[in-house]
């Protein structure tokens, strides 16, 4: 089995859209470890729906949106980074974080801690907008203080140059592309097994794992503008 981890720069970047890319564009199969916060649909159930390929459940389904201890606390839940091993799988797993590095799991443990543990490359969703060159950097530096292999930074949203080649130039990192903004993403239609959102417990699992269809404009867009052979050549395929 090859793992690789998506993290981000912040909550809201588009790391989870990427990540559905990631998860077609590898065949893999795609887990979030801990799901803070549910909407519409959960991050499992997103990927699914854009990758057309499967969501394993997650090892912590919690309702509050919010940092992952404070939303376990308030259901009187502890996380244990204990039971969020890699899980095994056929062929390549796609693993997603939640908010950014320093987020923590409970009172102990940050993102981070797991993120090191577990070993596997680590690819670094950044946004193109104002402020995001302080922010990359930033989490360049720690996840290379906590002996992260870092694949490189995906960024996401309209181009800039000058502020992309800033922060590979300063955080010495490989360019991984920039996946622009895709319209329609959030209203193609969702497989039917997946169109209601379970109700969510402590620990609780969403049962988001049927493949339905894919956006082949994600699908398209990712073959596109991303760089997936230096991807490939990180886990090995």
């Amino acid at each position: 089995m090859s793992a690789i981890v998506v993290t981000g720069t912040d909550t809201e970047i588009g790391k989870t859209v990427f990540s559905a890319g990631l998860t077609a564009a590898l065949n893999a199969t795609y887990w979030k470890p801990v799901q803070s916060g549910q909407e519409e649909e959960t991050d499992s159930q997103i990927v699914t729906r854009l990758s057309g390929r499967p969501s394993l459940p997650e090892g912590y389904l919690l309702q509050l949106p919010a940092s992952p201890h404070l939303s376990a606390e308030a259901e009187g839940v502890t996380i244990d980074p204990d039971t969020l091993d890699l899980p095994q799988v056929d062929g390549v797993l796609v693993a997603e974080g939640a908010g950014g590095l320093m987020v923590p799991l409970n009172r102990e443990i940050l993102y981070l801690d797991l993120m090191a543990r577990w070993g596997a490359p680590v690819i670094l969703c950044a946004r193109t907008k104002l402020g995001t060159i302080n922010h990359t950097l930033l989490s360049l530096q720690a996840l290379r203080n906590a002996g992260c292999n870092v694949v490189g930074v995906a960024f996401i949203g309209e181009s800039e140059e000058a502020v992309e080649k800033t922060i590979c130039q300063f955080g010495k990192v490989a360019h991984l592309g920039r996946l622009p903004m895709i319209n329609g993403l959030h209203n193609e239609t969702a497989a039917p097994d997946l169109g209601e959102v379970q109700g969510a417990f402590p620990g609780g699992r969403s049962g988001a794992d049927q493949p339905g269809g894919r956006s082949e404009a994600l699908v398209e867009a990712f073959a596109k503008h991303i760089d997936l052979d230096t991807i490939k050549k990180a886990i090995q395929l």
